[in-house]
């Protein structure tokens, strides 16, 4: 278990700071000190190694997410908390590894994203009846088709057709995206809440 745990690490490692393309399997088993036979009893190739990191790290996510929203005072600073924690791991992610895993491993994109957004689902819905609760959404919003939008609204965000990572950056767009979420569901209650965070 411990030896899976390390090739998995410093696969990870290898791929959010130079890219998935350009990192070959010789190169994870070089930097590993084994043989590449020995890598290939953990992983069957390298789209499953792929899966298996970004299984890893969605697990790692629920966990701070649930931490999050554990020690939130509020639905509002709970969705500030979240975004600024997706911040912190997207500043870890090299623009080429998203641009790799979309471009090449399109099975393992595909696969990662329908994990994702199942959390994400639950997480944004959860959040949305937590605000409407506390007054600082909007009572009028239906919380299950807001949390699809928001679903629909990130695919867009991460679609190198529409954001070609090279022109936009990761951050800003994540920044603005939770601007426009936070917008359309506070209540004026929760807008004078969000302009209290935001130091207005």
């Amino acid at each position: 278990m411990e030896a899976r745990k390390k090739v998995l690490n410093q696969a990870e490692m290898m791929f959010m700071r130079y890219g998935i393309k350009s990192v070959t399997m010789d190169d994870i088993a070089r930097d590993l000190g084994m043989s590449k036979k020995t890598l290939y009893q953990f992983v069957s190739n390298k789209a499953d190694l792929i899966q298996q990191i970004f299984a890893k790290l969605i697990e790692s996510e629920k966990e701070a997410i649930h931490s999050i929203v554990e020690n939130a005072g509020n639905a509002v600073e709970e969705i500030l908390n979240i975004g600024k924690y997706i911040l912190q791991q997207l500043r870890s992610i090299s623009p080429r590894t998203l641009y790799d895993l979309h471009k090449y491993y399109r099975d393992s994109w595909e696969l990662i994203q329908a994990l994702h957004q199942k959390h994400v689902y639950f997480v944004i819905k959860n959040n949305l009846d937590r605000g409407i609760e506390e007054g600082l959404y909007r009572s009028d919003i239906d919380s299950d088709i807001v949390a699809k939008l928001y679903i629909g609204k990130t695919s867009s965000v991460v679609d190198e057709d529409l954001f070609p990572l090279r022109k936009y950056n990761k951050e800003t767009l994540f920044k603005e995206f939770i601007k426009y979420h936070l917008h359309g569901v506070a209540s004026q209650k929760g807008l004078k809440l969000l302009d209290k965070y935001s130091g207005k």
